[in-house]
């Protein structure tokens, strides 16, 4: 029969790929958030430009 020594290795691997998976699921959903946030207040800037430009003329 096995012995939970010979499991430590897979429970390791299994342990770390998880890790993994959700710091890279973390780190997505925080980069498009983020990406999502800049491109949107870029956006609003450049509409507010347009009308104080369209105000001032």
């Amino acid at each position: 029969m096995f012995e939970f020594s010979q499991y430590l290795g897979f429970l390791l691997f299994l342990t770390i790929l998880t890790m993994g998976f959700w710091l890279m699921f973390f780190l997505v959903s925080f980069v498009s958030y983020w990406v999502g946030g800049a491109t949107w207040e870029m956006y609003k800037e450049k509409r507010a430009k347009k009308k104080a430009e369209r105000e001032s003329i």
